[in-house]
């Protein structure tokens, strides 16, 4: 196995020593690069290839310090390190490509397996990192539920209008020329794919997204 690059990337000097200590002792495994200050960071990486990066986010700025290390070096493997355990950073963290995601309480064999799983490319996936996941997935769902108003026709729009006006199912029938049951089919297909449980639901969702219309002027955000 090739010996794995590794840099180091923590604004606590005593902690970056300690890691570098450890990570020299393992196998393979050489720190080649460890600094404090985010521009030396960007210079040494000018002027050493390294496999891994372990970067901690500490600082106030490491999502705009990540994106532009994305952008200068976008081979480069990001693992994160940190006492931060938030699954809101990790999943957006996760958006910018990291390969992993540690806590700093981690015992040290899971960050050796997460580094040489990074060097050859993985991800490594522990229960923060796939919790995470999850949280993004739901993220991703809901904005489509959200997005998925854009879609509704012109008769759906029409339907969920006059339900707010509190007509019931065979006065809609009657306006639009179907039958009650073709109304009440419609009015679960749209709840169906907003996500939405009930009546009431959709018409706080239509509200929101200014689907309804109050004396033909839209209801403002």
């Amino acid at each position: 196995m090739k010996t794995i690059s590794v840099a180091i990337f923590d604004k606590i000097p005593l902690f970056a020593k300690m890691l570098k200590k450890y990570l020299a002792e393992q196998r393979n495994m050489m720190v080649d690069v460890m600094v404090s200050d985010f521009d030396d960071l960007a210079e040494r990486l000018r002027c050493h290839h390294v496999d891994v990066l372990i970067m901690d986010i500490s600082q106030e700025d490491y999502f705009e310090q990540l994106k532009m290390l994305r952008t200068g070096f976008p081979q480069l493997k990001v693992l994160i390190l940190s006492m931060c355990t938030d699954l809101q950073v990790v999943s957006e963290l996760q958006d910018l490509g990291i390969y992993g995601y540690l806590s700093k309480s981690e015992d040290g064999d899971e960050l050796i397996h997460a580094i040489k799983m990074t060097a050859d490319n993985d991800i490594y996936r522990n229960k923060l990192f796939t919790e995470a996941l999850y949280l993004n997935r739901r993220k991703s769902m809901k904005k489509e539920r959200d997005e998925a108003y854009l879609e509704l026709n012109e008769r759906e729009r029409m339907i969920v209008q006059m339900l707010w006006e509190e007509k019931t199912n065979k006065e809609i029938a009657d306006e639009l020329f179907l039958s009650i049951r073709s109304v009440e089919k419609i009015r679960q297909d749209v709840r169906d794919r907003l996500g939405l449980k009930s009546t009431v639901g959709l018409l706080k969702y239509a509200l929101d997204k200014r689907i309804i219309h109050l004396n033909n002027t839209i209801v403002p955000h």
